[in-house]
C-alpha cells in the first residue's frame, strides 16, 4: 500500500495504489472488501483541483462507498492495461465510467505513453506517410500535436480522425467486455455530445467522441448519464477543463448521477 500526499491550495488529499495496480491514484483509500461503486475517469474524475469531487458527494448521497479510480488524462490504454484496476472495476456494484477522449490512445499514427496517455512515445511510419512535411519530434503531447495538424493539413486530419474514433470504438467495446460490473456511462464536458459536428473538436473532452459513438456503445451499458456545461468557458480561448469544472460542476455531476445510480442499486 503506498500514500503520498497532494496539496490543493490550502488542503491536500492522499493518493494510494489499490490491489497491484500500478496507478497512484487519488485518496483516501477505500475499503474494497464490501459493497462500492468503483468511479473510472480522467483528469475530471480525478479532479486534483477539487476539495470534493463527485465521487465523494455521490457516496455521501448514496450511502455506499464510492471509490474514485480517476487518473488525470486516463484514455483507454491505461485502464485496459491495468489488470488489478479492471478486476477493482469489475468486484464493485456499479461502474461509473467518464467517456475518454479518442485522442489519448495508441493507434495506427502514433503510440502514446502506456500511463502518460497524453504523452506522444513516437510517431508512426503511417504518420510521416501521411503528414510528410512534419517534423514530430516537436510534439510531447497528443493535443498539441492534433491541433497543429488539424489547423496545417485538414484533409489529411480527417483520415487521422476516422482511424482514432474506430480504434476508440473498439478499445470501449474491448474494455466494456472485461468490466463484469453494470457499467453506467458518464458524459462528462464543456460540450454535448452532438455539438461542434462541422469540425472536430479538440478543446474540450472527450475529444473526438460524438453521440454516434456514444450510441454504438450503448447496448452494452446499463446507462449513459450526460451532464454538459456547454457556458462554462468562453470556447473562443479553451481553457483547461479541469479548472473550468470546479466544485459547482461536481455538485451537479453528483447529481445527475444520483438519481440514475440510486435505481440501479436497488435491483
Amino acid at each position: 500500500m503506498v500514500y503520498t500526499e497532494l496539496r490543493l491550495g490550502a488542503e491536500s488529499f492522499d493518493q494510494c495504489r489499490y490491489d497491484g495496480s500500478k496507478l497512484l491514484l487519488r485518496g483516501p483509500r477505500r475499503d474494497l472488501n464490501g459493497d462500492y461503486v468503483a468511479c473510472l475517469g480522467g483528469t475530471e474524475t480525478f479532479a486534483r483541483f477539487v476539495a470534493r469531487p463527485y465521487p465523494d458527494l455521490l457516496e455521501e448521497a448514496l450511502g455506499v462507498t464510492c471509490v474514485n479510480f480517476g487518473w488525470p488524462n486516463a484514455g483507454i490504454d491505461v485502464f485496459r492495461s491495468d489488470a488489478a484496476l479492471m478486476d477493482c472495476a469489475s468486484r464493485a456494484r456499479l461502474c461509473v465510467l467518464q467517456v475518454p477522449n479518442a485522442i489519448n490512445l495508441s493507434n495506427m499514427y502514433y503510440r502514446v505513453h502506456p500511463r502518460r496517455n497524453d504523452r506522444v512515445l513516437e510517431a508512426t511510419d503511417a504518420m510521416r506517410a501521411l503528414f510528410p512535411r512534419v517534423d514530430f519530434t516537436e510534439f510531447s503531447f497528443t493535443r498539441h500535436m492534433l491541433t497543429r495538424l488539424r489547423a496545417r493539413y485538414p484533409e489529411e486530419f480527417l483520415y487521422l480522425c476516422k482511424e482514432l474514433r474506430s480504434v476508440w470504438t473498439a478499445g470501449m467495446e474491448d474494455m466494456l467486455g472485461r468490466i463484469d460490473a453494470p457499467v453506467v456511462l458518464l458524459w462528462l464536458s464543456l460540450r454535448r455530445p452532438e455539438e461542434h459536428l462541422d469540425r472536430p473538436d479538440l478543446g474540450a473532452d472527450p475529444g473526438l467522441v460524438d453521440r454516434d459513438m456514444l450510441s454504438r456503445l450503448r447496448p452494452l451499458v446499463s446507462d449513459i448519464v450526460e451532464v454538459s456545461f456547454s457556458n462554462a468557458v468562453d470556447r473562443k480561448g479553451v481553457e483547461p477543463i479541469e479548472t473550468a469544472l470546479g466544485s459547482d460542476a461536481h455538485v451537479d455531476t453528483a447529481a445527475a448521477l444520483q438519481s440514475v445510480l440510486s435505481t440501479h442499486l436497488q435491483t
